[in-house]
């Protein structure tokens, strides 16, 4: 099941968003030793995790987490804007219909054949939400490795300038449009997996007085 959150608190929703934070510090924290902010020794929630974010989380039937994504409006500050412009050669793109994907996170618990999977049904059901959202661009930043990922897909998608080190690492920018014929772009290259985002309340980010 993918869930597209962006709304109001429900109990099945709140078990789902702290899995999706909690993930993100396994991954992103504890094993990719990024310099992120930690709240409560658990939860990797940074500014960016606020009221106009939209997320899409994979679950299985018992609703843990398998893999998330962020889904930032350009038209506020988000993170290519704000912490990484150097990265695009000319203007970073914006607009009501661009938006930037962030915290692609698939769970350490998988195994490599199903980490394939789950990221191509997370690939889809981005590519998806943006045809029924009307979002005609993502943008993102992603270290060298997942950028050449993201580039061999098959859909329409360019780097918007060289990659640059970064605290040990080679980043990148990229835009990737999307159009009716991204689903079959996807299958030509074999990672599109038919499957629609569910409309979920959203759960407000965990707080330090959060109960646990």
């Amino acid at each position: 099941m993918v869930l597209l959150v962006d709304s109001t608190v429900d109990s099945v929703t709140d078990t789902v968003f702290r899995g999706m934070f909690a993930a993100r510090k396994s991954v992103f924290i504890d094993l990719l030793k990024w310099d992120l902010p930690v709240l409560d020794g658990r939860y990797e929630v940074d500014q960016f995790d606020d009221a106009h974010a939209r997320y899409l989380i994979l679950t299985n039937a018992d609703h843990a987490h398998l893999a998330s994504a962020r889904l930032l409006p350009t038209t506020r500050p988000h993170i290519l804007d704000t912490l990484f412009p150097a990265l695009c050669e000319r203007a970073v793109p914006r607009g009501p219909r661009v938006w930037e994907i962030s915290r692609f996170c698939l769970g350490r618990q998988l195994r490599a054949a199903e980490r394939r999977q789950v990221r191509n049904q997370l690939v889809s059901a981005i590519a998806a939400h943006a045809l029924q959202a009307e979002i005609e661009i993502y943008t993102g930043v992603a270290e060298i490795a997942w950028l050449e990922q993201i580039l061999s897909f098959g859909w329409q998608c360019r780097p918007l300038g060289e990659p640059l080190p970064n605290q040990g690492a080679i980043l990148g920018a990229l835009e990737i449009t999307i159009t009716p014929n991204t689903p079959a772009d996807l299958t030509a290259g074999g990672v599109w997996f038919p499957i629609v985002p569910t409309n979920c309340r959203r759960a407000a980010p965990p707080t330090a007085e959060a109960p646990r």
